[in-house]
């Protein structure tokens, strides 16, 4: 069985998260970088976008979605993206890292990695 990976990574979306007052007054950046299990064997045979998982697409329907959400915990938004990642494009594993940098003063990053599905 194939393992193929499509993979975004440092998708930047600015949001609402946070729990805290202010959080939920300014838009914050999160940075998600997605690992998206397929199969690329007939994409790269017909050399057509019909046949492959289209990270454009992934890439705007997951903007959309971060961009309108108000979350409070980056653990709901990751769960919620894996979701629809999984729902809409059919994809049956997936490994996301959403990324809230600056959450903790002296820490370059701070976020969750979740992995969804079956690996294949």
């Amino acid at each position: 069985m194939a393992r193929d990976i499509i993979y975004l990574y440092d998708l930047k979306v600015d949001t609402i998260i946070g729990i805290f007052e202010w959080e939920r007054r300014v838009r914050q950046t999160v940075s998600l970088d997605l690992e998206m299990a397929t199969d690329i064997r007939r994409a790269a045979a017909s050399d057509a976008i019909e046949d492959t998982l289209d990270y454009k697409a992934v890439a705007k329907a997951v903007i959309r979605f971060v961009e309108e959400s108000r979350f409070q915990l980056v653990e709901t938004l990751a769960e919620r993206v894996a979701e629809l990642v999984m729902r809409e494009f059919g994809v049956p594993w997936l490994r996301l890292r959403v990324n809230k940098k600056g959450a903790i003063r002296g820490a370059r990053d701070v976020g969750v990695l979740i992995e969804r599905g079956e690996a294949g």
